[in-house]
């Protein structure tokens, strides 16, 4: 007869909803510095210290160029709006 043991585990599974909107830009931004950053909770306090000023400066990095691809992709669907003779839904576009 043959046996197998087996394991499974998921980790932690977390779930974030809003309320007629899509995660913000921070949002995202904290996400992604998370998972480039990891922290150990036994880290000696200077390591730790100099950890979370990097995670802080990665933070604003990731922020900075998630705002900047989003305005860049309002002013590509602006373009292309405005390409295909919709001005006036560019212009509704670009006044969000």
């Amino acid at each position: 007869m043959i046996e197998v043991d087996t394991e499974v585990a998921l980790g932690n599974i977390e779930v974030a909803t809003t309320n007629h909107s899509g995660q913000t830009p921070e949002f995202w931004a904290k996400r992604c510095t998370e998972r480039i950053c990891g922290i150990s909770e036994n880290a000696a306090p200077h390591i730790r210290q100099q950890a979370e000023a990097y995670k802080l400066a990665i933070y604003e990095q990731v922020l900075y160029h998630i705002k900047q691809a989003m305005n860049s992709h309002v002013v590509t669907l602006n373009g292309k709006l405005t390409k295909q003779g919709h001005e006036n839904m560019a212009k509704i576009l670009k006044e969000l």
